[in-house]
């Protein structure tokens, strides 16, 4: 993981663009530079993983349709060691290609065409998550189940569950209020920074994603859905 400036440093993050359309790379990253970003733009799938673990950016933003290798195989390779935020920018508004670059490990999921202040709002909120994970934070405890924010571990029964960036991201949160029913809207802000619009899977496909790997069974309810409410961590579950 990047090591956080200095309280106090100017910081101008990097990103790298990853859009074949030139003339579209050309407007996004001029916008983006007029708003304080460097930008590397990369306009064939085939350059774009290299291009990334050479350089490290804080911040991806990735097209699916791309010549050569598509979205979805670079985010595959991308993930298990570049940990920054990937936000996929697509004319693709299926909801299974929605659910698939999520499950794969992409931070947010935003379609074309977009307005440019949407974008960087998004931008910016993911780029604020990242350093709200360098805030320290007590260890959290429910029976058998460890949360150790400053290692960002996970384990149950002894054995460490391997979770991504967002999936831990979630699961402090909901940990922190347990006992708690947290609202899809109070989710929203405080994980990504903006408002639920009544459609965007992103909450359903990381609860699933947790429910998963900590066991969840049709018994245990240790995530509870909360039908019109939101999500409630059942402390008393684990």
């Amino acid at each position: 993981m990047t090591t956080p400036p200095p309280a106090g440093t100017p910081v101008t993050a990097s990103i790298t663009l990853i859009e074949d359309d030139i003339r579209l790379s050309e407007l996004i990253g001029r916008y983006l530079e007029n708003n304080g970003f460097r930008v590397r733009g990369v306009t064939h799938g085939n350059d774009a993983v290299e291009q990334v673990r050479s350089t490290h950016p804080d911040l991806v933003i990735l097209d699916l349709g791309l010549p050569g290798k598509d979205g979805f195989e670079i985010l595959r390779q991308l993930r298990p060691q570049f940990v920054n935020p990937i936000l996929i920018l697509t004319a693709r508004s299926d909801d299974i290609d929605h659910v698939l670059g999520l499950e794969r490990g992409a931070d947010d999921y935003v379609i074309k065409p977009v307005e440019p202040r949407v974008l960087l709002a998004r931008i910016n909120a993911l780029l604020r998550r990242r350093l709200r994970e360098w805030a320290p934070q007590p260890t959290l405890k429910f029976g058998a189940l460890l949360i150790n924010p400053g290692a960002r571990s996970v384990s149950l029964d002894g054995r460490g569950i391997p979770v991504s960036s967002n999936e831990f991201d979630l699961l402090v949160h909901l940990a922190s209020h347990a006992g708690h029913t947290q609202s899809r809207t109070t989710l929203f802000h405080a994980l990504y920074g903006r408002d639920y619009d009544g459609v965007d899977r992103i909450l359903d496909v990381r609860i699933s994603q947790l429910r998963k790997k900590l066991g969840e069974t049709d018994s245990s309810e240790r995530i509870k859905t909360v039908w019109g409410h939101g999500y409630l961590f059942v402390p008393d579950a684990w």
